[in-house]
């Protein structure tokens, strides 16, 4: 490798390989295109599997217990690791691990970079966890430590300015990537419309309505509950309207029954799916009306790659970049639900196309080769 590249050895605190959810995926293939410009062994738990690593190296070092997040003699494997990479950057996804990068740098002459996924304590304090403040003072002890700090979208970045004190000269957005670099041929979107018009049964006139998630979440299980009950009951008031909502996720509590009581109300549970590109590139309309949580929904960023339309609630569309979205991003007052259904009926009739300068500020080469030029 050319000797002027990177060397990047990072912390990943979880399980991420095989990738089959939503956040998995997109560290992963982080990864895989950070890797095509710099150096990259990554270390973490030991429940992946490493073959599953592209263009990067992936150790089980890390113990799949929680105590891993406070364990002190792991900086000395993390030090020999890191002299053995020769690394010139030390990268931790979330801050959790600042405590460990922080005592490395000292002995260490690495570079310090946090990827921010989201601010945590925001996400802690919307879900009801009394330690929010704490996690607040974590936070922002390790946000002004670092040498450079990754925020996932604008707002989180200009927040942790105002609120924690980040500098702005040493923090950047670095925002969650996509693979394509255009929207999907109208043959490909039509064929995947007939697989799962066929898998479940939807006349070719029926509008798909999506909605995805980890559903054992309650972020997404409380947006599930406002499709059941507060917008399906508003389209089912519109009989010219011809639709199916499908929901796809795993973990669905058992207290839902699978929604068998709501199949004769044009709602489709699917479960857990292998490919939920296949039913974004079928869908019409992704549906995303969240009211908790934090950080950017990064399934709304996927299904405008697919050229599927979002309507959204405010809080749902959060660090998105509404500006290069075009015609194919909708975003509603949150609880303002009819105005939420009858955007969805009107949006569902138009025929319009995700924008090129989408592809051009999402697509995980460009966000990678920003970062190679930042770090």
């Amino acid at each position: 490798m050319d000797h002027k590249q990177p060397k990047i050895v990072s912390i990943i605190p979880y399980k991420i390989l095989p990738a089959k959810l939503g956040g998995e995926k997109g560290i992963a293939l982080f990864y895989e295109y950070l890797g095509r410009l710099a150096e990259v062994t990554s270390i973490s738990t030991k429940n992946n599997e490493p073959q599953y690593a592209i263009n990067y190296k992936l150790l089980n070092i890390l113990s799949n217990s929680k105590l891993r997040y406070i364990n002190p003699f792991l900086y000395f494997s993390m030090r020999r690791v890191l002299l053995q990479q020769k690394a010139t950057h030390l990268l931790i996804e979330h801050p959790y691990f600042g405590w460990l990068a922080w005592a490395l740098k000292k002995t260490l002459p690495v570079i310090w970079v946090v990827h921010s996924h989201n601010i945590e304590y925001m996400r802690s304090r919307s879900i009801g966890r009394w330690w929010w403040r704490a996690l607040k003072a974590y936070e922002r002890w390790v946000y002004r430590r670092a040498d450079k700090v990754f925020f996932i979208s604008d707002e989180d970045r200009e927040h942790a300015i105002k609120e924690l004190g980040v500098s702005a000269s040493r923090s950047f957005t670095v925002t969650y990537g996509i693979e394509q670099a255009g929207i999907p041929d109208d043959n490909e979107l039509h064929e995947c419309r007939r697989k799962i018009g066929a898998l479940h049964g939807i006349d070719q006139e029926e509008k798909v309505l999506l909605f995805n998630g980890a559903l054992y979440h309650h972020t997404n299980y409380d947006a599930l509950r406002i499709i059941l009950d507060k917008i399906n009951p508003i389209l089912l008031g519109a009989p010219a309207f011809k639709y199916k909502i499908i929901i796809c996720g795993k973990g669905l509590p058992a207290f839902f029954n699978e929604l068998k009581e709501y199949a004769d109300k044009h709602i489709i549970y699917a479960g857990f799916v292998e490919d939920i590109s296949l039913y974004f590139k079928a869908a019409d309309v992704f549906l995303n009306p969240i009211l908790s949580g934090g950080g950017v929904k990064t399934k709304a960023i996927e299904a405008l790659a697919m050229n599927c339309t979002v309507v959204s609630t405010e809080l749902g569309a959060m660090g998105i970049k509404r500006e290069i979205c075009g015609d194919k991003l909708y975003i509603i007052e949150n609880h303002d639900w009819q105005l939420f259904a009858e955007t969805v009926i009107r949006s569902a009739q138009k025929a319009t196309s995700t924008p090129d300068v989408f592809f051009d500020y999402y697509y995980w080469g460009r966000v990678t080769k920003m970062i190679t030029s930042i770090i």
